[in-house]
């Protein structure tokens, strides 16, 4: 069974920093696309990033290029998202989401994050001003 569990959301000034886990159970993450995409109140859902499962590259949105990182730990089965220079616009509830059958491959592919078949149950991220 594929299960993503998200965890390390909570409340972080603005201009500060955290991290995001999204720890893969039921299947090796190495070998998947995962993305993390986001919702803030009264928004729309919005991809944010993916990693590669052919080489590990990685694609961002615009909106967080240059402040967020998506990585891998193969070791802990786990995707990261380290999240830099937050912004009150990033308050949200941070998904993963992981689809076998749909590459992460460009940044054209973000929007396809949305639509991978398996998502975890989410972490909050409040930003403080």
């Amino acid at each position: 069974q594929v299960l993503l569990t998200e965890s390390g959301g909570g409340l972080v000034q603005s201009g500060g920093s955290l991290r995001l886990s999204c720890r893969a159970s039921g299947f090796n993450q190495r070998y998947w696309p995962i993305g993390w995409f986001r919702q803030g109140p009264g928004k729309e859902r919005e991809g944010i990033s993916c990693i590669s499962s052919k080489d590990g590259s990685t694609y961002y949105a615009d909106s967080v290029k240059g402040r967020f990182t998506i990585s891998r730990d193969n070791l802990q089965n786990t995707v990261y998202l380290q999240m830099s220079n937050v912004k009150p616009e990033d308050a949200a509830v941070y998904y993963c989401a992981t689809d076998f059958e749909t590459p992460c491959s460009g940044t054209s592919d973000i929007r396809r994050i949305l639509y991978y078949d398996y998502v975890g149950q989410g972490t909050q991220v409040t930003v403080s001003s």
